[in-house]
């Protein structure tokens, strides 16, 4: 996980025993004169005015003789300005073992947001690629991060910033892992030995467990695979933990659509489908690492999805952990068969909230584009994750759970189908609603509520396409890992 070493600096910013600056301004006009002396002069000079998502290097000989990088927060700018833009420096800034950071502007917060944004933009995946030595020089990113913040703020007070930012660069680095360097058992023993320094009880089923557990799910996903599936329980229950948070990630370590085969362009890429357990891993170490006070349970749902003579094929029927049977009608849509089994799983130990988070639809790309989170889901949970996500700068939308669309999941001839086939109205919610009667009641009561359960689908927002922005470069993004931790802090509660 190559993410930057940070601390504190108390000293003024320019005097920053650092090889580069990098500042955040909100507007050249508003400039301080005695704390940046001719800094407005050099950034008139070169027309820089602050505006978001501007970045320069610049000349400012009176003010410094450091290398110095400005990026522009905007007017009237939030500590999620100061974070996406400073990350963003960070990230453009290379060649420079130690960068210091500051913010221009009295902003509440923005040492934090500084320090946060630092991170994420200071990590790089590049343990793959043959560089010379003068081009790994030239490329790096900081190793070493100066946050310039006030006397009363300690390095002890980066502590989550450091755990949110190892999180994400978990998740990073797991998802950028080729699918032949990544099976199924090497994703679950990876996720073993992650955690064993920690207060994280980690159990495995082999396929010859999940056979005896009933995960028909998972099983019938990994069928066409000479990798076969596995299923991670890891398990933080901190001595007088209060609430008890679940989460469930799919982890299809490779989906070729199975014989429902994706076309070759869909399939670049797909090593990706195991975000969310990716995710859920990131989480519940970085619950054990904060030593949270709340009880966090996770779930990795892990399948290779491929095509062979053992396949399921389309017209197969599945029987899932809790008995319910269904038709496979695209064996392309089979992350929610995985999840509905991990769901199952989750729910028998009666959590207050359940959590899933998936790449689960193509269909939530055409509903919120490539950086919000779709979320569903039922009771408070919905809520307080949007708040949670609000607080983290993270974007998400809720989508509703069209009870008209209960229909759909009929099948002819079992208890439900895994795909509308033919329709494609509304494939994010037909998925939603599926993993919805997955989720357990709150007590043995068949009337009874469902457990409270919020269901995160990643498909656009886990990554980035096109290119990069902010602290986040082109490939995966570790969309929603900040804002489920601190779903987590506040127990999964409304808070």
């Amino acid at each position: 996980m190559p993410i930057p070493d940070i601390s504190i600096s108390h000293v003024p910013f320019r005097d920053a025993e650092a090889d580069a600056l990098v500042l955040a301004v909100a507007s050249v006009e508003d400039l301080d004169a005695d704390r940046f002396p001719g800094l407005r002069t050099a950034l008139d000079a070169i027309a820089f005015t602050g505006k978001k998502g501007s970045y320069q290097r610049v000349h400012a000989p009176e003010y410094t003789d450091k290398p110095l990088a400005v990026v522009g927060i905007g007017e009237n700018a939030s500590v999620h300005d100061v974070r996406e833009q400073i990350g963003a420096g960070v990230r453009q800034l290379t060649g420079f073992d130690t960068v210091a950071v500051d913010v221009a502007d009295d902003i509440d917060g923005a040492w934090r947001g500084a320090a946060e944004g630092a991170i994420l933009g200071g990590y790089a995946f590049d343990s793959l690629k043959n560089l010379s030595d003068e081009e790994r020089a030239a490329s790096r990113r900081a190793s070493r991060v100066l946050v310039t913040a006030p006397e009363s703020v300690s390095d002890e007070d980066l502590r989550p910033a450091r755990v949110a930012g190892e999180a994400v660069a978990m998740v990073k680095d797991l998802v950028s892992t080729p699918a032949d360097r990544q099976s199924p058992a090497q994703l679950a023993d990876y996720a073993a030995e992650s955690v064993a320094a920690l207060p994280i009880q980690a159990t495995i089923w082999d396929e010859r467990a999940l056979a005896e557990g009933g995960f028909g799910g998972i099983l019938g996903v990994g069928a066409g695979s000479d990798r076969p599936p596995r299923l991670v329980r890891l398990d933080y229950a901190p001595e007088g933990a209060e609430r008890h948070v679940a989460l469930v990630g799919k982890g299809i370590t490779f989906d070729t659509g199975g014989l429902s085969l994706k076309p070759a362009a869909s399939m670049i890429g797909m090593q990706e489908d195991m975000t969310g357990a990716a995710e859920v891993l990131a989480v519940v170490r970085a619950a054990a690492q904060l030593e949270l006070p709340v009880h966090v349970t996770a779930w990795m749902c892990i399948a290779d999805n491929m095509p062979s003579g053992k396949a399921t094929r389309p017209g197969d029927v599945l029987v899932m952990a809790d008995g319910t049977t269904v038709e496979v009608t695209n064996t392309d849509a089979e992350g929610r068969l995985v999840m509905a089994d991990g769901l199952v799983a989750a729910s028998r130990e009666n959590p207050d909230v359940i959590v899933d988070v998936a790449t689960l639809t193509g269909a939530v790309i055409i509903a919120l584009g490539t950086r919000h989170t779709g979320v569903m889901g039922h009771g408070d949970a919905p809520d307080a994750f949007l708040l949670a996500a609000d607080r983290t700068g993270e974007h998400a939308w809720a989508l509703p759970l069209m009870e008209h669309m209960q229909p759909a999941l009929d099948s002819r001839v079992a208890d439900m189908q895994n795909a509308n086939v033919g329709d494609r109205a509304a494939g994010t919610v037909f998925a939603g609603l599926f993993l919805q009667r997955f989720v357990g009641r709150i007590d043995n009561d068949p009337e009874a509520d469902r457990i409270p359960w919020v269901h995160l689908d990643i498909a656009g927002s886990g990554m980035s396409t096109s290119s990069a922005y902010g602290f986040t470069d082109k490939g995966p993004t570790g969309a929603s890992t900040r804002a489920l931790i601190d779903f987590v802090v506040a127990g999964g509660d409304v808070a």
